[in-house]
């Protein structure tokens, strides 16, 4: 791999097939050419493991507070109600401000979170309301970071390597789910939750010492949008008026809401379906981001993607969960959980490389900002519903429901999609194999 500067330099030729074209290694790692990039993605390498010690560990103690799934939902909720309520807004500030020192405040403010979490729970002080506050002050700090994140990776790599950014990007989250929940695992039952808590408030000293040695010369320039007004209603008119903006993010808006709430599913099943503690729960989150990696790797590895990708993904999801929802024993029920994350992770990348690639510069904060929203900031609505359904009507329920409402919402935005493209689905039957496409609508086709 060239460690050339920050413009980037061809790949060196053991990394070139016998035609002369880059290898699907070389286009995976193409974005690591950029020395800024690199740094970017090493702080995160440590940052994120940090992130996902403390998800699980968060989830588990207040599990262990309270004794119940709809608790565990409300923590969810507080964590992501900011970006419900202020989303957008953060990404007009974003649109606005460099990005780079943004980033430096938002892991400054998780970092001090972090450490007075841990500081409660080392010392016994801690009780439910303290972990709800904390992960009320990580939802404010993601306001801002989220769309300030997103919006930095063209700074660092320019449009050409943008679409691998956004998958190494999160190849590089995802990997630290396999790590983080495993050493989220050994904590907690070895020495306890608070030094979860206190790992993640040190590891944000990584991605600070690397934003310090970026380069200035080597950062793309990228112009910012001027204060004015209306700037909130240009960014929802911008993406009303642009069908494969709008409906990726209606759908993402539904499978965030409802489909993703793992914390809630896997914590009842850990504890109530299986009754196998947090060993059972450390070792779902790691099989689902196992299957994340590999999901991110793959659309990391491909220049473009179909815009029918997401869809068709959020369904396959949608039937794994409703197939999971009745898997009667716990090895059966945990092998489900690499397909659901590789899908659930084709949605995520897919539809966040559309945003970036697909929207102007002095917008793509707001658009960003708007998927997060609709992403994330779902949860306060979805957890606690999502929690008391399995409180009240067991955890396969709440497990089959949100599958119901991921398919359902997969098929319906699909089609609309289609409509609004002037395309249509085609079925036919080639050399004894039935096959689907997706096709132009022909001269005088309805469109009903």
């Amino acid at each position: 791999m060239s460690t050339g500067p920050g413009t980037g330099s061809a790949p060196t030729p053991d990394i070139r097939d016998r035609y002369g074209s880059p290898t699907p290694r070389a286009r995976l790692l193409s974005s690591l050419k950029v020395r800024n990039y690199r740094l970017f993605f090493l702080g995160q390498v440590v940052s994120n493991n940090g992130t996902w010690t403390q998800r699980i560990a968060q989830d588990w103690l207040v599990l262990s507070l309270t004794g119940s799934s709809t608790a565990v939902g409300i923590t969810t909720a507080l964590q992501f109600l900011p970006l419900l309520l202020f989303g957008l807004y953060g990404g007009v500030l974003v649109d606005r401000l460099p990005k780079r020192p943004v980033l430096a405040a938002t892991q400054v403010v998780m970092a001090l979170t972090a450490l007075a979490l841990a500081t409660l729970t080392l010392t016994g002080r801690v009780h439910v309301w303290h972990v709800y506050a904390a992960a009320f002050a990580v939802g404010i700090a993601t306001v801002f970071d989220n769309p300030a994140r997103q919006s930095f990776l063209a700074e660092l790599v320019g449009p050409s390597l943008l679409r691998n950014a956004v998958g190494l990007n999160s190849a590089n989250f995802q990997s630290a789910r396999l790590i983080g929940p495993a050493i989220a695992g050994l904590l907690i039952t070895g020495v306890g939750t608070g030094w979860a808590f206190l790992l993640n408030g040190v590891s944000f000293a990584a991605p600070l010492i690397c934003m310090m040695l970026m380069r200035n010369r080597e950062l793309r320039a990228v112009e910012r949008a001027p204060r004015g007004k209306g700037q909130l209603r240009e960014g929802l008119r911008y993406v009303a008026g642009r069908p494969e903006l709008l409906w990726p993010i209606v759908l993402v808006g539904f499978f965030g809401t409802f489909a993703l709430n793992f914390p809630v599913h896997l914590s009842a099943y850990a504890d109530d379906v299986f009754d196998a503690g947090a060993g059972a729960y450390s070792l779902f989150n790691t099989l689902v981001a196992a299957g994340s990696l590999a999901g991110a790797l793959l659309t990391a590895r491909h220049e473009s993607a179909r815009r029918r990708l997401p869809f068709l993904a959020a369904l396959a999801f949608g039937v794994l969960q409703i197939v999971a929802a009745a898997a009667p024993t716990l090895w059966s029920f945990a092998l489900l959980m690499v397909p659901m994350g590789l899908f659930a992770m084709v949605v995520n990348v897919a539809t966040n490389a559309t945003m970036q690639t697909s929207t102007a510069v002095t917008v793509r904060g707001r658009v960003t900002a708007l998927y997060m929203m609709v992403l994330l900031g779902g949860a306060p609505l979805g957890a606690p519903v999502v929690g008391w359904i399995t409180d009240t009507y067991g955890a396969r329920a709440g497990l089959a429901a949100a599958g119901a409402v991921a398919t359902g919402t997969a098929a319906v935005t699909g089609f609309l999609l289609l409509r609004a493209g002037d395309h249509r689905v085609a079925v036919g039957w080639r050399r004894r194999r039935p096959w689907i496409r997706i096709v132009p609508r022909e001269p005088g086709e309805s469109g009903g």
